[in-house]
């Protein structure tokens, strides 16, 4: 398993960190060397479980066209203003 890039790792632990503080999942530190930690959803979180299971879907089926808008967006990004 490749490792998480920084800026990705850094919103990644923030959104856990938020769901975690609004009870949607819970954590356990599995070991501390290296630091593992398993995320659960909680009781209060299952609610949320097939609308996100419906977004992750939807980014598997339209993967091709979300790149494509992203390089787009991108490219406009880095023209000169």
């Amino acid at each position: 398993m490749s490792p998480i890039p920084q800026g990705s790792q850094k919103s990644l632990t923030s959104t856990l960190r938020r769901l975690e503080r609004n009870g949607a999942i819970g954590h356990h530190v599995i070991s501390s060397r290296p630091i593992a930690i398993q995320y659960r959803i909680t009781a209060p979180g299952k609610p949320m479980r097939d609308p996100i299971d419906a977004i992750l879907q939807w980014a598997v089926d339209n993967m091709e066209q979300i790149t494509q808008a992203r390089e787009t967006f991108d490219d406009m990004e880095t023209l000169p203003q």
